[in-house]
């Protein structure tokens, strides 16, 4: 890939503190990582409508979603992986400095990748959530009929069956969907939010 020469940061005469003033509550990225089937998508979905309610200022960033536009010339080889979730992590830092709480649910399941993203933010702008679910109850979900898929060898590199899916080391929110309802894993993200001054 070609980096790009010759060009200068431009600062904006409205910072990121300004617009989390208008806002009246501080921006970040909300990074749920998970094994496809365990309940990202449906939980950030659930969670944003319950804090957008509230007044805050939010958006979600899908990984199915994002793949049909800003990533869709990218495969699932480790490297356009690492390269998805480069510029999901880009696109989060500039919703931040936007003023926005913005929700991301990628796979993402290397760790680099992830702390790659998290460097990219300040210290308290990245709250890596864990959406904890077994393989055997992803599987047994499996909405899109991607474990299927894999499992007759129609998907190689499938996450969680043929290719590794690493945990995340030290996450701000672990919840368990195999063992927590919807309502209870976007309390405990929400009781989370609070203490930590993201809802105003």
């Amino acid at each position: 890939m070609t980096k790009s020469t010759n060009i200068v940061w431009h600062e904006s005469s409205v910072t990121k503190e300004d617009r989390q003033k208008l806002n009246n509550h501080k921006s970040g990225v909300l990074w749920f990582t998970g094994l496809s089937g365990s309940g990202k998508s449906t939980v950030s979905v659930a969670l944003e409508k319950e804090i957008h309610a509230l007044g805050i200022r939010t958006y979600l960033l899908d990984g199915d979603n994002v793949r049909h536009g800003l990533n869709k010339n990218l495969g699932f080889s480790p490297e356009d992986r690492t390269e998805n979730i480069r510029r999901i992590g880009e696109v989060g830092k500039l919703m931040s400095d936007a003023g926005v709480l913005t929700l991301s649910a990628f796979i993402s399941p290397y760790q680099e990748d992830r702390d790659q993203v998290r460097a990219l933010l300040e210290e308290d702008e990245f709250i890596e959530i864990y959406v904890k679910c077994s393989v055997d109850t992803c599987e047994d979900r499996d909405p899109k009929g991607l474990y299927k898929k894999a499992r007759a060898g129609e998907i190689k590199g499938f996450t969680g069956i043929d290719a590794p899916y690493e945990e995340p080391v030290n996450p701000e929110i672990v919840i368990e969907t195999d063992k927590q309802t919807l309502e209870e894993s976007v309390q405990t993200i929400t009781d989370y939010l609070k203490k930590a001054g993201y809802l105003g």
